[in-house]
Parts: C-alpha cells; structure tokens; sequence
C-alpha cells in the first residue's frame, strides 16, 4: 500500500511540474489589453510552429509573437532564476532568511543600472554595467569575508554582503540625488521598481544562457547541496569540497540574479518565499526542492507580472506587487509553519 501512494505521489507531482507552468503559460499569453480568444491563439501558434500562411490579422501576430512572448518567457526564465538562487543560499547558509541578494548582488547591479541612466549609455550598456557591477560586488564580499579573522566562515560572509549593500545602496541613493530630476531620476527610479513592459528578445536570449549556466551546475550537485545543509565537519567527512561548493553555488547564484536585475530591475521577496512554498510541496530534499523551486518561481512571477499589466489602467511595478504579496505571505508562513524549516 505504501510503495502505491509514493508511486501515486510521485506521478501526481510530476504531472503537477509540467501542467502548472504549461497553463500559466498559455493563460498569460491570452491576457491583456488587446483581447486574444484562445481559438486564436492556438491557430496563431499552429500556423507559427508548421510556417503556415497567416490566416488572422497581423495584430494578432504581432500581439502574441513580438510582445507577449518574450515578455512571458522572461518572467518565466526571471522567476525561476531567482528562487533556485534562493534555495541554493538558503540551504547553503542554512538559514531560512537567506535570498539571493544576500551577498549584494542585488544592490550592486542596482548601482550599475543606475550610474548607467545617468551617464545616458544605451540599454544594453546599462544592463553590461548592471551585470558587473552585481558581480563586483558579490567578489568583493568574499574577497573581505576570506580576509576576516574569524572562525565562523559563513557568519562574516554574511555580514560582509549586508556591508557591501549598504554601501551600494547609498550609491544609489547619491546617485538619485544627482540625477536630473525631470528625466533621469523618474528613469532611475522606475527601473529600480522592477518591470518587464520594455524586454526584448535578444534580453531573453542573453538571461535564458545565463540562467541555464547557473542553473545546470546546481542540478548537476543537487546531493551535495543535501550535505552542504550539515555542519561543516559532517559535510567534510562525507568527502564533501565545502569551500569549493560554496563558491560554485555562490557564482551561479550571482550571475542569475545580476542577470535578473540587469534586465527587470530589482524585484524582491520570490528567492525567499518561493523556496518555502517549494520545501513545504516537495520537501527539503534537494533533488526534489531544486525543480519545484524553479517551477513556483516561474509560475509565480509570470502570475504577478500578469497581475502587474491588467489590473490597472497603468501598469503596476513589480517589486510594488511582489512585497505586496510577498510579506504577508511569508507571515503567514511563520505563524503556521510547525515543523523546522
């Protein structure tokens, strides 16, 4: 009877893993100001997928293909992006309030995007700058954390990134103040609200290669991360690299969410309260935790990006919307959460 309802659990999970962002997918691509029937869209996507000749209006096309599609497929690579990085830290520094701009990946790439808007470089430069910038960052937390004489490693790792993000989120602050206020300090602070409304499809394309480079080393050592959650003695004494792990986990993390917020701008609460949800469905263990973190996650971002274009005549921000949902979420997760983390 046991072996039948694991057999039963097993499948009904995986169908759940592929049915769930299959229908968000579908049901975003339908949503909008301009009104696509789903006959429509299944014609529209049979005629692309066989290069037949279109028999709707080139609105539609144009609608679904140019605008929706990559934006759908942004918040679906953006979501799942950084609620993987945020299981990785979580289960890394064994903490369940670490995400993924822990380190100051966030706040440095924030820094970048910004002094990009007020040196007027095109996008693409914003977003280079943005992506170094989030690297340097992260680098210079651990460059500090290796030179801190102390015994707890991870302790002054995380001190080191809470140090770096307030110095780059100051620099933001100055820059804010120095910027133009009639129309680079509006840009500067749009952007840092967080919003798909203006990706295009080489920034799909450029996150979707980033992301797989983080996210395929992390499956690839998703035991380890199992054993990375002991203490560091335990972890070593399964023959486990602890410090060499921590950094690979801490690059991929790092160029997932530089990446995101070189592109989307800063969008916060989905690499903390994503991976709960996850370890509360698929359990803590890593090989289960890591697919369902990058399914919710890209589920759940699409859903509020969804929400972002429809519910208001304007646009809302994402990050707006996020913490919106995000914080009391996370609330009623410590109040009704028994078991440990």
């Amino acid at each position: 009877m046991m072996a039948d309802y694991i057999r039963t659990h097993k499948k009904t999970y995986l169908l759940s893993m592929l049915l769930i962002p299959t229908a968000a997918f579908v049901i975003s691509l339908l949503l909008g100001k301009y009104p696509i029937a789903p006959s429509e869209l299944l014609n529209a996507l049979y005629e692309r997928v066989f290069n037949l000749e279109h028999s709707l209006s080139e609105q539609i096309y144009t609608v679904i293909f140019n605008i929706r599609m990559p934006r759908v497929l942004i918040a679906l690579t953006a979501g799942a992006a950084l609620s993987v990085s945020g299981a990785a830290y979580q289960g890394m520094f064994r903490n369940p309030m670490a995400s993924p701009d822990l380190l100051g990946a966030s706040a440095g790439a924030a820094f970048g995007a910004a002094l990009g808007i007020l040196l007027s470089l095109p996008v693409i430069g914003i977003q280079l700058l943005s992506f170094g910038f989030g690297l340097a960052a992260v680098l210079l937390t651990y460059f500090i954390s290796t030179r801190a004489k102390s015994s707890s490693r991870l302790l002054v790792l995380i001190l080191s990134g809470i140090l770096i993000g307030t110095i780059f989120s100051s620099l933001v602050t100055l820059i804010k103040y120095l910027a133009d206020p009639m129309s680079k300090l509006p840009a500067i602070t749009f952007w840092l609200m967080g919003s798909l409304s203006a990706v295009t499809a080489d920034e799909l394309t450029m996150l979707a290669l980033i992301t797989a480079a983080g996210i395929i080393p992390l499956i690839l050592l998703r035991w380890r991360l199992n054993v990375i959650s002991f203490e560091d003695d335990e972890a070593k004494a399964l023959g486990v690299n602890v410090r060499l792990l921590r950094i690979v986990v801490i690059v991929c993390s790092t160029m997932m969410t530089s990446a995101v917020v070189s592109v989307a701008g800063l969008i916060g609460w989905i690499g903390l309260i994503i991976p709960h949800i996850a370890r509360m469905l698929a359990g803590p263990n890593f090989n289960r935790l890591l697919p369902a973190s990058i399914v919710y996650g890209a589920v759940f971002l699409l859903a509020v990006d969804d929400m972002a274009r429809c519910i208001g005549s304007m646009e809302i921000p994402l990050g707006v919307l996020t913490s919106i949902i995000g914080a009391p979420f996370f609330i009623y997760i410590m109040l009704n959460t028994r078991r440990g983390w």
